[in-house]
């Protein structure tokens, strides 16, 4: 067994990471002028209330979806192109309808934005 002293290899790269962050003031929320703080509230209850009406409107996709093909047993037998319909439906309806429930909340936000 060697009698020598081990030593820790770090990259140069490491010690001028660990050296900026040691000298970095520590990190503090910015404050609002308390004069644009009742806008940013307004706009922060306007995107909450967007988000929210987006969310319910996913779930009720992501779950309507499969309680509507239990309902219609019916779409298993009906097939296009070889394939049931209900196959169709899962695979084909919920990711369009979810990109464009993705552009209609961001366009929402940006007009209560620019309204604001």
């Amino acid at each position: 067994m060697s009698t020598q002293r081990r030593v820790a290899v770090t990259s140069p790269q490491t010690r001028l990471a660990h050296a900026r962050r040691r000298y970095r003031g520590p990190w503090r929320p910015t404050t609002l002028d308390p004069a644009e703080a009742p806008r940013a509230f307004a706009l922060y209850r306007v995107q909450l209330r967007n988000a929210v009406l987006a969310l319910v409107l996913l779930c009720t996709l992501l779950v309507g979806l499969p309680l509507l093909l239990a309902a219609l047993p019916q779409l298993d037998r009906l097939r296009l192109l070889g394939i049931p319909v209900s196959w169709l439906a899962i695979v084909v309806v919920p990711f369009p309808a979810m990109v464009l429930l993705a552009f209609w909340h961001l366009r929402r936000v940006e007009q209560a934005e620019d309204r604001e």
